[in-house]
């Protein structure tokens, strides 16, 4: 059974899980001591830590900034979003601009890339009292940083994600599985969706 109590159930990482399979998600809650650790993971989390020491030697220009001060694992919390999350990293212009960064090991910006920014954006409106306009995606392989502006569409498409994990959360009941079932072949849950393979 779940734990009523959490104020905070999901993590900004939850989302991108949501999008490629909610099922992933619902596995992480229900069967939380179980999920395997993948070669794939750990290489992620070396290259990202890897990418900040050379990101204090780089210019803001990517960002499309010119100057302004970088944090750099910064944890972020919203009761009113039920979200928690560390961002790669936040620059704060000389204007007062906030924007966050978060790193992938990827050589796609996808959609699910994606509504993360939008969640750190959130949670450094919630935290920071402002408004963020955009955030990045820096893709590792490339060494380039994609914009991701935080519109309409994009907070939209949060919340409504954001609605369909509490309902899980809350019915406990397994999500259909991906829809694209190639998805399957590389997923660490493989082994508990009897149904799709």
């Amino acid at each position: 059974m779940l734990d009523d109590t959490l104020t905070i159930p999901f993590k900004v990482t939850d989302l991108k899980q949501w999008v490629y399979c909610p099922r992933i998600l619902y596995y992480q809650l229900c069967l939380p001591d179980v999920r395997p650790v993948t070669h794939k993971m750990e290489y992620g989390v070396a290259a990202g830590q890897a990418e900040e020491g050379r990101e204090e030697r780089r210019s803001l220009r990517a960002y499309g900034v010119t100057d302004g001060a970088r944090e750099f694992n910064v944890l972020l919390s919203s009761e009113r979003l039920g979200l928690r999350g560390e961002a790669d990293m936040v620059i704060t212009a000389p204007d007062g601009e906030v924007i966050p960064v978060d790193y992938k090991f990827s050589k796609i910006d996808g959609p699910h890339f994606q509504l993360q920014v939008a969640a750190y954006a959130l949670l450094l409106e919630d935290m920071r009292q402002c408004t963020v306009r955009r955030g990045f995606l820096y893709l590792i392989p490339f060494r380039r940083a994609e914009a991701v502006p935080i519109d309409k569409r994009l907070r939209a498409k949060l919340a409504l994600a954001l609605s369909e994990m509490r309902q899980v959360l809350e019915s406990e009941e397994m999500p259909v599985p991906a829809v694209n079932l190639r998805k399957c072949v590389a997923c660490e849950f493989r082994r508990f969706c009897n149904d799709v393979l």
